[in-house]
């Protein structure tokens, strides 16, 4: 869990980043990296609740 907790700490700064970072030059592939990188992290992070679900299930 504590790996998942600095996964999220360091998506959350990527995506702020990026986005300043936008803000600031106005380049598009900012936005596009961002959008990326919070895509990747809801499918990793669906993968991995899948996974705690599926151990629960299977232990009981």
């Amino acid at each position: 869990m504590l790996l998942l907790r600095i996964v999220g700490v360091l998506v959350a700064i990527t995506v702020g980043a990026g986005i300043v970072t936008f803000l600031l030059t106005r380049d598009r592939r900012y936005l596009r990296l961002s959008w990326q990188v919070t895509k990747y992290a809801g499918i990793f992070a669906l993968v991995v609740l899948s996974l705690m679900f599926l151990e629960r299930v299977i232990v009981l």
